[in-house]
């Protein structure tokens, strides 16, 4: 098995990924124990779904057992391709890509070590 640090590199912290962490809140006859909430994390290029549900649980559940353990319900990945920059006046660069995943976690469950 892979290192799970080597699997999910960090968080992705954007306002974006913010409001989806705090889950549906605004909907009405939403309380916080329903809320379903989404986790972006920034993952290695060649891990899959099972290999990054993995490093999440090694993380995420290391040393908690039973109902404080969190689920997860589902995992999407998507590849977000580098975009082309100005490097001062003439150069020209480029960002490099890298591949997310969002996790989804089961209703009424959140993660206190997210981000901050």
């Amino acid at each position: 098995m892979k290192n799970p640090h080597t699997v999910i590199i960090r968080p992705h912290l954007t306002e974006q990924t913010y409001r989806l962490s705090y889950g549906q809140l605004s909907a009405k006859n939403v309380s916080d124990e329903n809320a379903v909430r989404h986790y972006t994390f920034i993952v290695d290029k060649s891990a899959n779904k099972i290999e990054i549900k993995k490093a999440f649980d090694a993380i995420y559940n290391a040393d908690k057992t039973g109902d404080k353990a969190v689920s997860v319900e589902k995992i999407q990945t998507a590849i977000v391709r580098g975009k082309a920059r100005r490097v001062g006046s003439k150069n020209k660069g480029k960002t490099s890509s890298y591949k997310k995943a969002v996790v989804t976690l089961a209703k009424g469950q959140t993660l206190e070590e997210y981000g901050v």
